[in-house]
Formats: structure tokens, sequence, C-alpha cells
């Protein structure tokens, strides 16, 4: 999508705060012993309180109202009975409808302590997205998101998983330009327009390169076995930068 009018805004700017307040409540209700199913129960209500409809339910039918991604799973974990302990990485994932527009939200949480090496992953994991927002601007290169990322990632010693990627969004969960690489690439000559709405959303890592299927059909795993972290916002390119809309408020 491509905002031209400021009611477009207004309406993208009130479905990205309703998903960033569902997952940020989602996430302070997190405490050992919660399941996965109970926490996406309480993420389905929020949503319907405010007259939100879960993006990933509606559009692919995913068997839950959020994404919910525990430890080794990645991406896309559907909730049910996992429950969460004390130490656990916990990505939540929120994306939604509302009057027409969509705007998607995530991010991986700290149960409690973790290792310091975990911790350290989650500070740069949400680094490398702004990193990644900072390059967003009309007519900047597409390419530039994956560039700065990329280097921020590896002058860290970390790895990008390179096959989960940003995306348009804002009439739909994904539209054009249908992916956006938050890893390094050649011979993307695609440039950002003024207005375009888009996530971004790398998936840092201590040493993943690709997501895989898990049995689920669903359920997404590092390849090769290793921690990985998202962090995502949606983003409306302007001429002074990036609009970050999926503010809670």
């Amino acid at each position: 999508m491509t905002i031209t009018r400021e009611d477009e805004l207004d309406g993208l700017k009130e479905i990205g705060r309703i998903v960033a307040n569902t997952m940020h409540m989602m996430a302070k209700s997190i405490e050992p012993g919660i399941t996965t199913s109970e926490l996406d129960e309480i993420g389905r209500a929020l949503l319907d309180l405010e007259g939100a409809v879960s993006a990933p339910q509606s559009v692919y039918n995913f068997p839950g109202a959020t994404c919910i991604s525990v430890n080794e799973e990645i991406a896309h974990g559907i909730p049910g009975e996992r429950v969460i302990s004390a130490g656990d990485l916990v990505n939540i994932d929120v994306s939604a409808s509302k009057n027409g527009f969509f705007a998607d939200n995530g991010a991986t949480f700290r149960i409690g302590a973790v290792k310091p090496s975990l911790e350290r992953l989650c500070k740069d994991g949400k680094r490398a997205m702004e990193i990644g927002i900072n390059q967003v601007g009309s007519n900047r290169p597409i390419s530039g998101i994956g560039k700065a990322v990329g280097k921020f990632a590896s002058d860290r010693g970390y790895t990008l998983i390179q096959n989960l990627a940003s995306h348009g969004v804002g009439r739909s969960l994904h539209e054009y330009p249908d992916e956006i690489a938050t890893w390094p690439t050649r011979g993307d000559k695609r440039r950002i327009d003024k207005g375009l709405v888009l996530t971004v959303e790398p998936f840092l890592s201590k040493g993943g390169l690709w997501a895989t299927d898990g049995e689920d059909g669903w359920t997404l795993y590092s390849e090769p076995t290793a921690p990985v972290v998202q962090f995502e916002h949606t983003v409306v390119a302007t001429d002074r930068g990036a609009i970050v809309i999926t503010l809670p408020g």
C-alpha cells in the first residue's frame, strides 16, 4: 500500500496502535505456567474488544489469533498446550485488520532471567530492527535495509535468517513489495516510494541461516539449530524517514 491521503494514515495508525497494545498486554500477562493457548486467548479478547480481526486467521486460516513461538520455534508458532517457563524466549507476533487496514507487529520477550548471551541477542535484535527502520525513506533503495542490518549483524558475530523477509502491508497482510530482504543482497534496484507501507523485521541469530518447516505445517525452526530473535514494526516511508505506526498508546 502507498498512502496518498491523511485519512489512510489515520486508519493505519489506529490498527497499528491496536496490534501494539495487544502484543504488549500479552507480554505483560506471561508468567511461568501459562500455556501459549491461554496467552493467545488474551490476545484474541483484546483484538475483539477493539473490533479488530486477526490477520493470520482471516487471511490464511491460521489456527490461532496470534503467532506465539517459544525457544526453538522461531516463527508462526501455533498456540496450544505448551507451557511457558522461566528462562524461555517467547516471540509474540500480532497482525490484524480494522476498517480495511492491516498492521503487523512482533517482538521476542525474555521470561525472567536468561543467559547473558541471549540477553545480548535480544537487545541486539531490537537494535537490528531499528537500524533497518533508519534506512526507510522516500526514494531510498530497498536493498539499503538489508545492507545496513547485515553489517550490524556481521560486525557482532551474528547471522540472519535469509528466507524470512520483510514485506509490504496496509490493505492486506502481505502485498507489494512481497519480499524485502533484511540481509545483504545484490541486484535489487527497487526504491522506496513515498508513502509506502512496509514491515521491518530482521531475524537475528547466533548461527541460524534458514527457516525450515515443522511437522504441523506452520511452525518454523532454525537451520542450523541456533537461538533466533525477531523484532518487527510496520512503518510508512516519508521524505523525512519512517513513521512507525505500531506503537502502543
